[in-house]
């Protein structure tokens, strides 16, 4: 094999790392590939923790240990995520999304992988230390942000289903208060689907009372899940007491002017203080 050159193996270890975020890997599977000292992959790491920090591309770690080695993480700065969820705070501001019962129409938003992967990036950013082992969501627009916050995190999906599936076995189903009246839902889950003794991070797109949130909680704990976090793109500041604590959102629903048909919407305050602490 002909001798690579450092370019080329930075070229290719970025490529690598940004492939696989939140996931060690090891300084002996680099040696093996390019067939390079470690000494020498130690610096070319060092280079690019440098040019990654330069640039707000993330964070490189190096993880000591027997199964150490370097992680990369897709972290964000608080001025890049304040501007990201303004302007999709913007979008969806436009005149012409509320639809009947006072929903915002966000499926076009939630299309756009470059967004949803922004968005996704810094819902993991808050979750890193949680260490989750799965992503949950329900179906079916809350699927995009959960696939790419997931990703961010390096761990797979879990799918709450409205109503069981033939193809999924058997499944467990409980009733849930959806909305913010009396209304009963069902949400499922495959037993095959998680494992008992692991941690979940919950991901959705909206919530307004927080039926939805808790009856995701409450899912979990038939399977004897711990639960690492709740986030949403967007809630709604009324009601104000929801049916569960601790949610954290990207964007908040202020109100909604029926004349114009448009909403008044801003990024959290969690935000606009990560924001701050990055400009000190």
């Amino acid at each position: 094999m002909d001798r690579i050159r450092r370019t080329e193996r930075l070229a290719v270890m970025t490529k690598i790392l940004m492939d696989s975020p939140n996931r060690i890997l090891t300084l002996g599977s680099f040696c093996e590939k390019f067939g390079s000292a470690k000494s020498s992959l130690s610096e070319d790491i060092d280079i690019l923790r440098t040019i990654f920090a330069q640039y707000d591309l993330g964070t490189l770690e190096t993880v000591t240990g027997a199964a150490g080695g370097v992680r990369y993480r897709p972290m964000i700065t608080g001025e890049a995520a304040y501007n990201s969820v303004s302007e999709v705070a913007r979008l969806l501001s436009q005149p012409g999304r509320i639809l009947p019962g006072g929903f915002i129409y966000m499926a076009d938003i939630l299309a756009m992988p470059d967004v949803v992967e922004k968005m996704g990036n810094i819902i993991a950013s808050q979750y890193y230390r949680q260490e989750p082992d799965f992503v949950l969501t329900m179906e079916t627009k809350g699927i995009p942000i959960a696939l790419m916050t997931a990703k961010a995190l390096g761990i797979p999906t879990v799918i709450v289903r409205r109503d069981s599936k033939v193809y999924e076995g058997p499944a467990v189903n409980i009733n849930y208060i959806s909305g913010t009246g009396n209304r009963i839902e069902t949400m499922s889950l495959s037993r095959r689907a998680v494992k008992e003794g692991q941690r979940t991070l919950i991901v959705d797109d909206f919530m307004r009372a927080g039926g939805t949130p808790r009856g995701m909680v409450d899912m979990m704990k038939e399977f004897s899940v711990s639960v690492a976090g709740i986030c949403v793109l967007m809630s709604t500041a009324e009601p104000a007491k929801k049916r569960i604590d601790g949610v954290k959102s990207l964007l908040m629903l202020e109100s909604i002017d029926d004349s114009t048909g448009s909403a008044n919407i801003r990024p959290s305050n969690w935000l606009q203080s990560m924001r701050k602490a990055t400009n000190s």
